[in-house]
């Protein structure tokens, strides 16, 4: 990640944060936009000079030409962008509202479009670039009781696929991330009760849920030049869920 400069949506906790600060310790300048203004600020300020925050409102297109704009001051070039804010939840497609449901289309999906709409001309300036779009393993199927959930990641990781047809031959790469069950603030997993727990990790192969930096890492990879032949691509980091349930586990030798 030496010398290169990355815009960060969603970047005041969680995996946006992570990924910031990995970029950062690999040698990369970051400019880390979200709403949660004190807690970006704080991160800006813990990672040092190679940070910087700016208010972004992924909904606006004034906030993201505004947060492009601060970049290319600051650090005089962008060659990266982590579409990652994002919101979860929702409700039985029965009960979800005309309101919920574009609420949630507004941030996960426009806010994709604006994203990476609003980097290509810098991007195109710097040579090319790398565009990481965080959807979902809701992407690849669908979820009880996220019925506008399930669609924004669907159309996340169609857009990704539009996108790295459309902006190839300016050596933009676009992909998608695909995570499952992440440790982070908006699972909340500290708050389900054991036995919820106990059976969301019991059904995946790896026994388990995910961390942010597992996260962080994937998304590294394909901001770097080591993924400089992925394009189109999606990449799942979910401990094997979308590769089925485990039924049925083997038996264990016993150790001699």
């Amino acid at each position: 990640m030496d010398g290169k400069v990355a815009l960060i949506s969603g970047g005041a906790r969680g995996q946006g944060a992570a990924e910031a600060r990995l970029f950062a310790s690999l040698g990369a300048k970051v400019v880390i936009g979200d709403l949660l203004c004190e807690e970006g600020e704080e991160v800006a300020r813990s990672i040092g000079p190679q940070a910087a925050f700016c208010r972004l409102d992924v909904t606006s297109e004034q906030d993201w030409q505004a947060a492009v704009a601060l970049t290319l001051e600051k650090f005089g070039k962008l060659n990266v962008l982590v579409n990652n804010a994002g919101i979860s939840g929702g409700k039985f497609l029965e009960d979800e509202t005309e309101e919920g449901f574009m609420k949630m289309i507004q941030i996960n999906q426009l806010g994709v479009f604006l994203g990476m709409k609003s980097v290509v001309a810098a991007m195109r300036a710097a040579g090319g670039g790398s565009i990481v779009n965080i959807s979902s393993t809701a992407g690849f199927r669908g979820v009880t009781k996220c019925i506008a959930y399930s669609a924004s990641k669907w159309a996340v990781r169609g857009m990704t696929k539009t996108a790295a047809i459309e902006l190839g031959r300016d050596g933009i790469r676009v992909n998608s991330v695909h995570p499952g069950v992440i440790n982070t603030a908006m699972v909340k997993w500290d708050e389900i009760p054991d036995k919820q727990r106990d059976m969301v990790a019991g059904m995946l192969p790896l026994a388990r849920i995910g961390e942010v930096s597992e996260v962080a890492q994937m998304v590294t990879f394909l901001a770097s030049d080591a993924s400089s032949y992925s394009t189109g691509g999606e990449f799942i980091i979910d401990g094997g869920s979308t590769a089925g349930t485990p039924f049925f586990q083997p038996k264990r030798k016993a150790k001699a």
